[in-house]
């Protein structure tokens, strides 16, 4: 398929899809998507104020689109047990978790000790997605897709030192390049267990959106935004792929079709760096599931 949008979203009635980080951003033009395709959508974020605000957009927007929220905060690992087990009690199945929340630039560490990027970007997903392993497993057809970034290709993980802090650019590579790791790690665990659920990935490449901003003068975002048509909503296209392309297998990963991979239709790309590093992704699994306190339990094939 040369190009891919929205209207080739399958029908998503019935189904129900969690988007965190879905106030803003990616996030948000993906919650909108799914919405209009008729899925039932979960923000969750940390901004409860801003995320009702983004939830009631959807809603008066796309008349008859259900949009519900739930507080998250990935940097608080008490926080992601308490939003798994509001979205466990509230729905016996899940059909999409988007793991789309992510920060940058953001000095210190987690509540938890974790360096900030590495601790919501990576260790706050990874709790949280095997929370809600249960439910993901419990529903035919279920999908985990989770947000990384081309500077992945940058990032260095030593799964022996997850404490370093300093750079903030080589621990967002280093956390973008945990989120592949997770990913394909993830899906081989799954198709090993016989689940019907996949692991996916995404990347946006280059577009207009809150942090990208911290990074881009205001004449370049607007040249990525006005020039380049690199909006959240075409940002958040690989997403929705990822999310929904029929023909997805576990571990694929999506990004822009086209030049470097930061522009064009989105469709299935090639991770680079160390992200096939299939020692480093166990590594890091069992470090996760050490650090966090949550084990992901597999049914045996």
């Amino acid at each position: 398929m040369a190009t891919w949008g929205t209207s080739d979203i399958p029908d998503q009635r019935g189904r129900i899809a969690v988007v965190t980080g879905g106030n803003g951003g990616l996030g948000f033009e993906t919650a909108r998507a799914l919405a209009e395709r008729g899925a039932h959508v979960i923000l969750a974020s940390r901004n409860v104020g801003k995320t009702k605000a983004a939830a009631s957009r959807i809603e008066r927007d796309l008349p008859g689109t259900e949009v519900s929220v739930v507080e998250l905060d990935l940097g608080d690992l008490a926080s992601v047990s308490a939003a798994a087990g509001q979205i466990s009690a509230d729905h016996r199945t899940l059909d999409l978790l988007i793991n789309n929340a992510g920060v940058n630039k953001i000095p210190g560490v987690t509540s938890d000790g974790f360096e900030a990027q590495l601790g919501v970007n990576h260790f706050g997903t990874f709790a949280l997605t095997g929370l809600l392993l249960e439910r993901l497993l419990s529903t035919p057809g279920s999908r985990v897709v989770t947000v990384t970034s081309v500077v992945h290709r940058s990032g260095r993980l030593d799964s022996s030192h997850l404490d370093t802090t300093g750079d903030d650019h080589k621990n967002y590579a280093r956390s973008k390049l945990a989120n592949l790791l997770f990913t394909y790690e993830l899906a081989r665990r799954l198709a090993q267990s016989g689940a019907q659920t996949l692991a996916t990935a995404a990347h946006p490449g280059i577009a207009s959106t809150d942090m990208s901003r911290k990074d881009a003068p205001p004449v370049v975002d607007r040249f990525l935004s006005n020039v380049l048509g690199r909006t959240p909503a075409q940002g958040a296209l690989p997403t929705l792929r990822a999310a929904t392309d029929p023909a997805a297998v576990n571990g694929d990963f999506f990004g822009p079709g086209g030049f470097l991979g930061l522009f064009g239709a989105p469709a299935k790309v090639r991770s680079g760096g160390a992200s096939h590093d299939e020692n480093l992704q166990q590594q890091l699994w069992r470090a996760s599931e050490r650090l966090t306190d949550v084990t992901y339990r597999l049914p045996a094939e």
